[in-house]
């Protein structure tokens, strides 16, 4: 099972983040201890949506539809 995520900032609730993983709650702990340079700075984090899919391409694609510059603001809104 793979699991595309969105951590949201306790520290800045407007800033997110978009990433896939294999183990959510393991993902997670590192984003909140520093081990994630990209997320170090503004944590801790807390998840605010995730949806989990079987297909390992299908999330790969979903995570990168999510990434795009429009579908960004999408995601804040919707997700």
């Amino acid at each position: 099972m793979k699991y595309v995520y969105i951590p949201k900032s306790e520290l800045d609730p407007d800033r997110h983040y978009v990433g896939i993983a294999s183990d959510l709650k393991d993902r997670l702990s590192k984003h909140n201890c520093g081990a994630v340079a990209h997320t170090a700075k503004f944590r801790p984090w807390a998840i605010k949506t995730y949806l989990a899919f079987s297909d390992h391409e299908k999330a790969l694609a979903f995570e990168k539809y999510l990434k795009t510059a429009s579908d960004r603001a999408f995601s804040k809104k919707q997700l």
